[in-house]
């Protein structure tokens, strides 16, 4: 099978138990949790069994430690996350408000994650990776930009494939270059994941049917655009097909739509049959919510097939 790769952050969340505003009095909190975007979709790209690699910086703690044990246990090559013994881990401090929306406390750029991946260990995985998945939330300075661009390049000059996950605040697309080197990314492309309004953040479309057909014109071959509780749009030359969420009891909606991309890209480059990569990644989306902790909810395959049996079931 395929080797997948994604370069980007690792770090820990401790979540607030209380609904809140902020962190500006002393609550109870639990963690730390596994996470960071490109980490919680590696997880579950391995929990698919589709081979795969991370490259990463970790302190040498033990927030680092829980990453790269969780990592290994579920099957993630975890050979090319450095340790680093002047930087802590990366972490995030996240309180929900009654709203459902979020306050976060981050420490991302002066952790370790905000370092360069080693550069020994990014030459041998970029001519190991079949497959290259870029995360938007990474790609946080121009160094990170270029590498990810270097190794999708590497990626696609031996025949290999790329996705991309926006995933991307518009005040970090509005730095300085940023929306251009988006545009680099996104013309190197073949399977594209915006959720929302990421549909239309790289083209200057008002509708969708005109977004689609803008991102077609990079070279893109197909677009899996999340759509949140309500399901998942499919584009592709093929036509456009819509797969409805599966409904559950939501307990963290964190790392969602990380865990549909791992699972979906899994089963798009097995050359499953889209409407059961679409239904399947639907599934792993859904099963992620219904776990505390951004990876926790990452789930096996066959879990996931027997999920959606069961989900049929109830529907006849």
């Amino acid at each position: 099978m395929k080797k997948i790769l994604v370069i980007g952050e690792i770090l820990v969340e401790i979540m607030a138990d209380t609904t809140g505003v902020g962190f500006k009095e002393p609550i109870a909190l639990t963690g730390p949790f596994a996470s960071g975007a490109p980490a919680i979709f590696i997880d579950q790209v391995a929990r698919m069994g589709q081979p795969c690699a991370i490259l990463s910086t970790v302190g040498d703690d033990d927030f680092g430690r829980i990453n790269l044990n969780r990592l290994a246990a579920d099957g993630v090559d975890i050979s090319g996350i450095a340790i680093d013994v002047d930087r802590p881990t990366g972490s995030a401090f996240v309180r929900y408000r009654a709203d459902g929306s979020r306050d976060f406390i981050f420490n991302i750029r002066h952790s370790a994650c905000g370092l360069l991946p080693d550069r020994e260990a990014s030459d041998r995985m970029f001519g190991l990776a079949d497959h290259l998945h870029v995360m938007g939330s990474s790609l946080s300075s121009p160094e990170i930009v270029a590498l990810n661009l270097e190794a999708a390049q590497a990626v696609k000059a031996r025949s290999g494939t790329v996705s991309f996950d926006p995933n991307l605040r518009k005040e970090i697309l509005d730095a300085p270059g940023m929306r251009e080197a988006m545009t680099e990314v996104l013309n190197l492309t073949d399977l594209f994941l915006p959720s929302g309004d990421e549909l239309f953040l790289l083209t200057v479309a008002e509708d969708e049917s005109s977004a689609v057909h803008e991102l077609f014109g990079h070279g893109i071959s197909a677009i899996a655009h999340k759509l949140g509780s309500k399901g998942v749009r499919h584009h592709d030359a093929s036509g456009t097909m819509f797969i409805p969420a599966f409904a559950v009891d939501e307990v963290d909606p964190t790392g969602a739509g990380d865990c549909f991309g791992g699972a979906f890209t899994s089963l798009w480059l097995r050359g499953t049959e889209t409407r059961e990569a679409l239904s399947l990644a639907a599934a792993a989306g859904a099963l992620a919510v219904t776990k505390r902790g951004p990876m926790e909810g990452a789930t096996g395959l066959e879990t996931i097939r027997a999920f959606v049996r069961n989900h049929s079931k109830e529907g006849e």
